[in-house]
């Protein structure tokens, strides 16, 4: 079995070099890019298991470049990085679809730690019992495997890879209040800041994206608690 090869993106030439070594002793595979038109080239020509990238590229920006792909249907892991502090930044780059991000300046153990975290739950997306299980709510279909929610019309509805994760997490667990800092850490392995807001942006865009014209409520806000799937869900298997 092939080590994950990790796409490192950044422009500054120390970073890419010092990242590449760090990677490489701790037994990863590294392809190097310095701008977003070299993305879809090493995309194409090598496969790519995680993306690390810069926010601020020289031929455009990185969320720009992290939304086109996952236009294009790319589902491969990405890692933000990102010198911006404002909760405002890291909240967009998780709503276009990133799964997780990290600012710049960091511990490159650090970085390690949540590409390894990331790349389990990239794993965990594609594992047998993941393939087999399908949720039901209220006329919605959730299926983990293929990553895809449907409307009881039958509809797909478009959800970015952290609404994703975040909706599964509550139908793993419905009816249990859950916390931010629970619901950051369950979404994405590691400790939340308290600070942190992209869960309540997360979660109002799923109600709106599930909930829009529905008349009962998915999520309920509990005071000083936190969040709670309220509708009955159902787990389908293929035989069910």
């Amino acid at each position: 079995m092939h080590a994950p090869q990790i796409l490192v993106v950044d422009d500054d030439l120390e970073i890419r070099k010092l990242l590449a070594r760090y990677l490489q002793e701790q037994g990863f595979r590294v392809q190097l890019a310095s701008k977003c038109a070299d993305v879809r080239e090493r995309i194409a020509a090598h496969q790519i298991d995680l993306i690390v990238l810069d926010v601020m590229l020289p031929d455009g920006s990185g969320l720009d470049l992290c939304r086109d792909l996952r236009a294009t249907r790319c589902r491969i892991p990405i890692i933000l990085l990102t010198a911006l502090k404002e909760d405002v930044d890291r909240i967009i780059g998780l709503e276009i679809g990133a799964d997780d991000y990290l600012g710049k300046p960091f511990n490159p153990r650090e970085l390690v730690a949540r590409i390894r975290a990331v790349l389990r739950r990239a794993q965990d997306d594609h594992s047998p019992q993941s393939e087999t299980g399908r949720y039901l709510f209220e006329g919605f279909t959730a299926d983990p495997f293929a990553r895809k929610v449907t409307d009881p019309q039958g509809g797909e509805i478009e959800l970015t890879g952290a609404e994703f994760d975040l909706l599964v997490t509550f139908l793993d667990r419905p009816g249990r209040v859950l916390s931010r800092d629970q619901l950051l850490d369950l979404t994405r392995g590691r400790d939340g800041d308290v600070l942190d807001r992209s869960i309540d942006v997360l979660i109002s865009r799923l109600r709106r994206k599930l909930s829009d014209g529905h008349p009962i409520p998915l999520f309920k806000t509990v005071r000083n608690g936190g969040y709670q799937f309220a509708a009955k869900v159902t787990h389908l298997t293929d035989q069910g």
